[in-house]
């Protein structure tokens, strides 16, 4: 079992690697007493959990006495137990509490003091910690870049495709929205028009000719573009919806066809909302 402890000064990114581990398929528990890691690594060893990551800081700090036989006890019981522990500059931290309007754990009149304090109080954490991480200069990308290339992590991308009919209302909780009403119509023939775009017949027609297929490669390069400046940005996930008129043919040809595309990005169609149901 992976069993991660993430520590460090108020301000200096636990929270950000404590979402990004989340989103990467960890149990997270925020702000845990050292007394409790032992208990935790257990029930997640009962309920098959094979990933935990928890962060334990100066919120805690009326249970850090307990800090070393704690962390020697869950070494014992559990095998892959790390400790991250994060720092950055004075300068640095009270920037950053200045943009977050925050209220330091420890309460004092001073930001600085109270930082020296924090570093006090939380230098056994520190001693232990298999990793320090210095993210003074670091955005919050590079940072969990940085743990989750550390922790051998993979950086998943989840592209996720839906289509619509404009006629329908669109979608509202989407990234990216595209209309491809000016790709011929399958409604308008007759044979054509109770089928699907999942049916190669409705396809072919949707892409007839040369104006189609450069219309789908310029839409098919935005749609790559926009994921993968997401995907550096640090999300694990966008979501694009494709809408025609009825939601029939014409998006879900098409987004069936950027699912093919771009498998790189974990593209997957999550719903074709439009599509007709089946008669029982």
């Amino acid at each position: 079992m992976s069993f991660i402890i993430v520590s460090g000064l108020s301000g200096s990114g636990k929270s950000t690697v404590l979402r990004a581990l989340e989103d990467a398929g960890y149990f997270a528990t925020d702000n845990l007493p050292p007394e409790l890691w032992g208990a935790m690594g257990d029930l997640a060893e009962a309920r098959e959990i094979g990933r935990v990551v928890v962060s334990t800081d100066a919120r805690t700090r009326d249970f850090l006495a307990s800090l070393e036989t704690s962390f020697e006890r869950l070494k014992k019981r559990h095998d892959g137990v790390r400790v991250l522990f994060l720092e950055a500059t004075a300068e640095v931290l009270l920037r950053r509490y200045n943009l977050s309007r925050r209220n330091h754990p420890l309460g004092d009149p001073s930001l600085l003091l109270d930082f020296q304090r924090e570093h006090e109080l939380l230098a056994p954490l520190r001693s232990i910690a298999d990793t320090v991480i210095d993210t003074t200069a670091l955005s919050a990308a590079q940072l969990n870049e940085r743990v989750l290339g550390l922790l051998g992590v993979s950086q998943g991308f989840d592209l996720r495709l839906t289509t619509f009919g404009f006629k329908h209302t669109p979608p509202r909780d989407v990234d990216l929205m595209l209309d491809v009403r000016t790709l011929p119509n399958p409604y308008y023939d007759p044979e054509l028009r109770p089928r699907t775009g999942l049916e190669e017949a409705v396809s072919k027609y949707v892409f007839t000719g040369e104006d189609s297929e450069a219309f789908y490669t310029h839409l098919r390069n935005y749609v790559r573009e926009s994921s993968e400046r997401a995907r550096a940005a640090g999300r694990q996930s966008y979501s694009v919806a494709i809408g025609c008129t009825g939601g029939q043919h014409r998006s879900v040809a098409v987004a069936e066809r950027l699912k093919h595309d771009l498998t790189d990005l974990g593209a997957r169609v999550i719903d074709h909302r439009d599509i007709p149901l089946e008669e029982p």
